[in-house]
């Protein structure tokens, strides 16, 4: 009886430990809500990465850039990326990390990444709780919507574009435009 107390007590600190990251379960995310936190394994061109990558590690350092797309190698994805690689030093002259997520394997985001020579991290949700989380994915096909959210580095979401346009000039100035405002 004692150890199931302590189980239960243990629990329980977690949660009142760690309260924002569960605070928007069944509720869309808005700007100016804490952006829930996340570990995920990433790659980039060059290697696989140890350590798993966490938004809280942003948090007081950079704006974040959370590109989420349905899967590595297809065409809208690809101009997705490609996209944010081409203008990756306007992004970081406004302080912003920029993280691709889907529900690929490290193994492919890191041939995908260096098939393209992708300068930032692609982070693999694989079982897509962090895309469940931030409303960008989809029941239906199995796959993560394609949605930009830019978290200040407050922690707080400034921006949310659940209708990314792969390649549209439009869709990329917006972003701009939210990074711009946060200086």
């Amino acid at each position: 009886m004692r150890s199931i107390l302590h189980g239960v007590s243990v629990s329980v600190f977690l949660i009142l430990l760690s309260p924002w990251e569960d605070a928007h379960a069944g509720e869309p995310l808005k700007v100016g809500d804490i952006a829930p936190d996340f570990s995920l394994q990433a790659a980039t061109k060059d290697s696989i990465l140890k350590n798993p990558v966490s938004l809280s590690g942003y948090r007081g350092h950079s704006n974040v850039i959370l590109a989420f797309y349905p899967a590595d190698w297809s065409g809208g994805c690809t101009k997705e990326m490609c996209t944010m690689r081409d203008n990756f030093g306007e992004l970081g002259s406004l302080n912003a990390a920029v993280l691709g997520i889907s529900g690929d394997y490290v193994f492919s985001h890191r041939e995908w990444a260096t098939h393209l020579g992708l300068p930032f991290l692609l982070l693999s949700d694989h079982n897509h709780s962090v895309a469940q989380n931030y409303g960008s994915y989809n029941d239906r096909s199995g796959y993560n919507l394609r949605t930009v959210y830019v978290v200040g580095k407050d922690g707080r979401i400034a921006y949310i574009d659940d209708a990314y346009a792969p390649g549209s000039e439009d869709s990329f100035k917006h972003l701009s435009d939210a990074l711009n405002s946060l200086h």
